[in-house]
């Protein structure tokens, strides 16, 4: 199911944040629902490829099924990247585990003679806790960054269902390679109260939030803002470095993406591309950050 590969300079682990950024630290590489760009969101075999690209870490959103189960799916309906009718929570997981979760990235692959055999196991619907025995089960650490999607019916569910799968895991103690992100400060908090030692990443989808966001977020909470809205509010990655919060930055698929995002010393940059970043940062590695020359 993998190679285990890894390439020998690929950055893994969290970052020390700004300062080591300064002393030449490179982000790590966070694999944005799988290797999305070659493969469907979300399937193991996204996942498996996002592995074997050297990945350190493993990005997925989750949604609570009818029975419980917390699957990872981004929309809140089934009609992009299932073709079917209807919601994720009003279903149960083994209605999900019917429908076929990859044929709509590449639609004519069947006409296709010389595109791979797929494995029919990783095109299908993928629960949080399989997504964690992989992750677990790999010859080398790979962390996850687990974001909750709110709003929902099911509520602070989702958050306490999280947590026991997490526990399950012994992911809820310091060291775990969990981190739980959100759009909403209460769902963080939920996690907060439930399992301390979890890493919270409050994610930014707008610079004009960012004073209350520094205002009201946790003291070790890390801020999650996206890349375009840097982009777009150059001021905004410098406030939040000199406030002294880590960032893990969405959704880093450019050279000059990911060239700002260096220069703002960001701890996580997460990507559809990790292959394509891996080997930036590897060029990097070779040059000097600022390409000068130097390095190894």
């Amino acid at each position: 199911m993998r190679s285990g590969a890894r390439r020998p300079d690929a950055p893994h682990g969290p970052r020390a944040g700004p300062a080591a950024a300064a002393a030449g630290a490179l982000p790590q590489v966070v694999a944005h629902r799988g290797a999305s760009h070659d493969n469907a969101e979300h399937t193991l075999g996204a996942y498996v490829a996002a592995l074997d690209d050297g990945a350190a870490a493993l990005e997925c959103d989750v949604r609570l099924t009818a029975d419980g189960h917390l699957v990872c799916v981004h929309d809140r309906t089934l009609r992009r990247t299932a073709s079917a009718e209807g919601a994720v929570s009003t279903m149960e997981l083994a209605q999900l585990s019917e429908l076929d979760f990859a044929s709509w990235k590449h639609p004519w692959a069947d006409l296709d003679d010389e595109a791979p055999e797929r494995d029919p196991a990783h095109d299908t619907v993928l629960t949080l806790r399989r997504l964690c025995e992989v992750a677990a089960d790999y010859d080398r650490r790979v962390e996850l960054a687990i974001e909750t999607k709110h709003p929902t019916r099911y509520g602070g569910l989702v958050e306490r269902r999280l947590v026991d799968v997490l526990r399950d895991f012994g992911w809820d103690r310091p060291g775990t390679p969990a981190r739980v992100m959100s759009f909403s400060h209460t769902a963080l908090q939920r996690v907060e109260r439930l399992a301390p030692a979890v890493p919270l990443v409050m994610l930014l989808d707008k610079a004009a939030l960012w004073p209350m966001v520094h205002r009201v977020i946790g003291p070790d909470w890390r801020v999650g803002p996206g890349v375009e809205v840097l982009a777009g509010h150059p001021r905004l990655g410098p406030r939040i470095t000199a406030s002294g919060r880590r960032m893990h930055v969405w959704t880093v698929n450019t050279r000059d993406q990911l060239d700002l995002c260096v220069r703002l010393g960001v701890e996580a940059v997460i990507t559809d591309r990790p292959a394509y970043l891996l080997d930036l940062l590897e060029a990097r590695g070779r040059t000097g950050a600022d390409g000068s020359g130097g390095g190894v």
